[in-house]
Parts: C-alpha cells; sequence; structure tokens
C-alpha cells in the first residue's frame, strides 16, 4: 500500500487468523498485557513495537475483527532529519 503522504513510507501486516476482539484492542499496545496467559508471551512485544516507531516519528495502527485477522499498519518518515551541534 502507498501512503497518501510521499513523505512516509506504509508498511501493513495481515494475517488470516482469529482476530483482536473490540474489548481488548486498545490493551494490546501497554506493557505486560497477554492474551496467553502462562502459556508464553511476556506482553512487551507490540509495546516495545509502538515506542519504537513513536522515537522515529512514526506510527502504528491496528483493524481487526474476530474471525477475519488482524492488519498492522506501521507509519515511518521517509527521511529524518537530525539535530547537528555547531562547534
Amino acid at each position: 500500500m502507498r501512503d497518501s503522504n510521499p513523505k512516509f513510507v506504509l508498511v501493513t501486516v495481515k494475517d488470516n487468523g482469529p482476530g483482536i476482539p473490540k474489548e481488548i484492542q486498545e490493551k494490546i499496545w501497554v506493557s505486560f498485557f497477554t492474551t496467553k496467559g502462562g502459556s508464553g508471551g511476556t506482553g512487551l512485544g507490540l509495546s516495545s513495537v509502538m515506542q519504537i516507531v513513536n522515537q522515529h516519528g512514526g506510527s502504528i495502527s491496528l483493524e481487526s475483527e474476530v474471525g477475519k485477522g488482524a492488519m498492522f499498519s506501521v507509519r515511518l518518515p521517509v527521511e529524518k532529519k537530525f539535530k547537528t551541534s555547531q562547534v
């Protein structure tokens, strides 16, 4: 997919899994939230991804419907301007 803003790159990842119920979609970004209980997972994956994407001036979003999978979209700037110090 192309982003509507040419200064950004858009990457989407889509699956055909069970989907993410609406009632927990906001919680998936919170550190240590997991639906796996004792069967693995620390709940740090998506919160870490969101933090990294935000630090690079981007954004991440989710579209999901139970029974129809999930799609994550990551928008990142094509170029990041760094401040340089003058000596």
